[in-house]
């Protein structure tokens, strides 16, 4: 066993602190290579232009260390930063089994709920052993590698402080899964889009008070959505086909949600909607972003009318949590590597039935019930809680130009 291997060898912690600038890493290692020694491990963070760098290394020849101690003091000297030198024995302690990647969100993130998020997981028994910023704007995102308890009881203990605090907490299992490509599926109306499309076709009607009131009970969940459905649909009975036109024209897009889809597809992730809107505006956003799967209900025109009723399979709470596992058979990826996202109380069983379920704004019943909740309106920001970086996203926007 080779001294890097010993756990009980003897080692060296060099820690290098200062202002950043470039060499620094090289030159503190040209410095050790004359001592001989072997990296163990090796971290260097820079935060507002300055530098931490640790080295763990075995120590060097009997007779060496004061020597290479000097030596290295010297070194940083003469880079204007400060070393310090700890004596010890083996490597890290092994991380803990049950191992998770907990994502926090804030807009800002304050001091206060990192206090309190922290000091849940330590008294969970859970260690952080890593941290890191995903992104900077448009909110700020910062990872915990954490180690220790199972997934699920952290994210049980995360979720109800979250809330409490307005902060995003995810909270997902560690491992090579989270590499794997990955089918994520989205919820159309107040999610992808800021509008609720039936309401657009209402306010054509002269009815959108009406629809509005029946559309904002069936997301609270007080109303079954398939009746309400039919009984909003009936409203339109009547109009002209060519409102269609003018009802996807009316479509805005979620700020973030360009970003989301193409950031997913250059990852080479698939992406899809399921819908309790209509297939007269979930085609076009089909063919407009690129999505691989779409599914809605279809609204029968006969005559250039509409006729106030539905065709086909309804796409109502169980239809698309039904869905989202015929995407995940076409796309080949098991349902834990799937990402759904949604708003409402139809959302619900598709997001349990998801590896992850993302509540985004969405109303209380489906944030307490959802594995995640994102309550600030930009919908890219669910990258990061799949791990994606600020500085990926950018990568990928030039990539797109």
């Amino acid at each position: 066993m080779s001294a890097s291997q010993n756990p009980d060898a003897p080692t060296l912690l060099v820690k290098i602190f200062g202002k950043d600038q470039p060499g620094l890493t090289a030159g503190l290692f040209e410095t050790l290579a004359a001592y001989s020694v072997d990296v163990i491990d090796l971290e260097q963070v820079v935060t507002r232009g300055r530098m931490v760098l640790c080295a763990l290394v075995t120590q060097p020849p009997a007779g060496a260390e004061g020597d290479l101690r000097a030596t290295v003091h010297h070194w940083a000297e003469t880079r204007r930063v400060q070393a310090e030198i700890i004596s010890g024995t083996g490597d890290n302690r092994p991380r803990g089994l049950g191992r998770s990647h907990v994502t926090v969100l804030g807009h800002p993130l304050t001091a206060k709920s990192t206090a309190a998020i922290t000091a849940r997981i330590s008294e969970s028994g859970a260690n952080i052993d890593r941290i890191f910023r995903l992104a900077k704007y448009p909110v700020t995102a910062v990872e915990f590698a954490v180690s220790g308890t199972d997934t699920a009881s952290l994210r049980s203990t995360l979720a109800p402080e979250a809330a409490a605090l307005g902060v995003d907490v995810a909270v997902v299992s560690a491992g090579l899964h989270r590499r794997a490509q990955r089918l994520v599926v989205m919820d159309v109306d107040s999610t992808l889009i800021q509008d609720e499309v039936i309401e657009l076709f209402a306010a054509h009607a002269g009815c959108e008070d009406k629809v509005a009131e029946v559309t904002a009970a069936a997301m609270r969940g007080e109303l079954d959505f398939a009746e309400s459905l039919h009984a909003r649909v009936a409203l339109l009975a009547g109009l002209d086909a060519s409102v269609v036109d003018e009802v996807r024209s009316a479509v805005r897009l979620t700020p973030g949600a360009r970003t989301l889809i193409r950031t997913l597809k250059l990852l080479g992730y698939q992406v899809g909607v399921v819908s309790g809107g209509f297939t007269q505006v979930t085609d076009a956003l089909q063919e407009r972003l690129g999505l691989d799967f779409a599914q809605a209900n279809t609204l029968e025109i006969v005559d250039g009318k509409l006729t106030g009723r539905v065709t086909g399979e309804i796409v109502d709470r169980a239809g698309k949590a039904r869905l989202l596992r015929r995407f995940a058979e076409q796309a080949g990826v098991p349902l834990s590597q799937t990402v759904a996202i949604g708003d409402g109380a139809n959302d619900l069983d598709m997001l349990n039935a998801a590896g992850l379920g993302v509540a985004f704004n969405a109303k209380p019943v489906v944030r307490e019930a959802a594995h995640t909740a994102v309550n600030v309106p930009f919908l890219d920001t669910v990258l990061y809680l799949l791990g994606v970086t600020r500085e990926e996203v950018e990568a990928a926007d030039a990539h797109a130009d």
